[in-house]
């Protein structure tokens, strides 16, 4: 999975960096739209600090391995 920061221009979705993707490869983009509430915004901070916890303390698992099972 690829992740690119795509701007509007004049109607039209703009890529303004090299990819790697094949021609005539198709994508399916996410608009995101709107800000996170506070208490989301808490909730993703707080989920991000449990798993770095977690991951200081060995408790990892290689992401390959993990989307392989």
């Amino acid at each position: 999975m690829h992740t690119r920061r795509i701007q509007v221009k004049n109607g039209r979705l703009v890529l303004d960096e090299p990819t790697d993707l094949p021609d005539g490869a198709e994508v399916e983009i996410l608009v995101i739209d709107g800000e996170l509430t506070a208490e989301e915004c808490a909730e993703l901070h707080a989920s991000l600090d449990r798993a770095l916890d977690d991951s200081n303390a060995g408790r990892g698992m290689d992401a390959w391995e993990f989307l392989d099972r």
